[in-house]
């Protein structure tokens, strides 16, 4: 009977649920935005897929089209495509997991989201994390997770030959390139000297189905832990530039630094170097800020309060006023 069959098969049809949710989570739409609902292979015809649809959508799917034969005319269609007989579909494919860089901290920098429609290029300049740094390590990882040890590892190398200067202030600039096939390619400039090194991938976009979807599920299960991790590493290197900054700062006014002053910011460094230690995001918070705000005064009464003083500034969510991620790469 109609029941007992139903009856079989709800926990199947119950597992449509989360894949339709997330195609529309991930084409950042709402039911409400769909025209028109096509229901595609020969289990649709089921009554109860009809009802759930209908429930999570609110809309009569449409069924001017027979469901066994609309993917065999899509095959067909696709093959035309290919062979250059049919000019005016495009079938877009996209990509199945986010693509990045693994930058200070062991975080993962995204340059290309999940389901970005291929071909596709996308660039960003980060800068280095120590003074004298004359080399990057270029670490590629795909995955949905914010720590770069949890995903998984495309390629690596290194682009070498970046000339001495302080931290923060060299522009390396990241490109990650993926073309029609998926094949991606990834370079590294040094924009000073123009000296680049790159890599092609050929596998970017190879992983099957349950493994895509396996990676996004981990990632979901883990979202919460990984956003406290990254948070801390945010704010251990927002602590670093911080004393980076005042430390620099101290150097360069030499003597006309209050005595006063110079042990109020050297206490606040160890606080904060100790905080750092023991990971307590509250304490990095607010002695970074307290640092920062210390220096400023420091600025103020070294150049006289008509200037402004504040220029080593307050944290700056990791880029300058160019876009540059400042202290993103570490020698190995």
């Amino acid at each position: 009977s109609r029941a007992r069959f139903e009856q079989l098969t709800q926990d199947l049809t119950d597992r449509l649920k989360g894949p339709f949710l997330n195609a529309l989570r991930d084409a950042a739409l709402k039911a409400s935005d769909l025209d028109e609902i096509v229901l595609v292979g020969g289990s649709t015809r089921m009554p109860l897929v009809t009802d759930l649809i209908k429930k999570l959508t609110g809309k009569e799917p449409n069924k001017t089209v027979n469901p066994d034969e609309v993917v065999a005319v899509g095959a067909a269609i696709q093959a035309g495509v290919l062979g250059g007989d049919v000019k005016d579909v495009v079938l877009l494919d996209v990509t199945p997991l986010s693509l990045g860089v693994e930058t200070l901290g062991g975080v993962m920098t995204r340059l290309i989201e999940r389901n970005t429609t291929i071909p596709t290029r996308k660039s960003e300049i980060f800068s280095t994390a120590a003074d004298n740094q004359t080399a990057v390590d270029i670490h590629i990882l795909q995955g949905e997770r914010d720590m770069a040890a949890d995903n998984m590892t495309l390629g690596k190398f290194k682009l070498e030959g970046i000339p001495p200067a302080m931290r923060g202030i060299p522009q390396v600039e990241v490109t990650f390139d993926i073309d029609a096939n998926g094949i991606l390619n990834v370079s590294a400039r040094d924009k000073a000297t123009g000296k680049e090194q790159k890599i092609t991938i050929t596998a970017s976009t190879n992983l099957g189905k349950e493994e895509v979807e396996r990676m996004v599920r981990d990632a979901e299960s883990h979202a919460s832990e990984d956003k406290q991790r990254r948070e801390i590493v945010e704010l251990r290197n927002q602590a670093d530039s911080a004393i980076y900054s005042s430390e620099r700062t101290i150097s360069d006014l030499g003597e006309k630094v209050d005595p006063a002053q110079r042990e109020r910011i050297t206490s606040l460094i160890s606080d904060l170097r100790d905080a750092m230690t023991q990971e307590d995001p509250d304490r990095m918070r607010g002695l970074t800020a307290e640092l920062y705000q210390e220096v400023n005064k420091l600025s103020a009464s070294a150049y006289g309060d008509g200037q402004d003083g504040g220029q080593r500034g307050g944290p700056s969510g990791g880029t300058d006023k160019d876009g540059v991620v400042d202290g993103e790469y570490t020698v190995e």
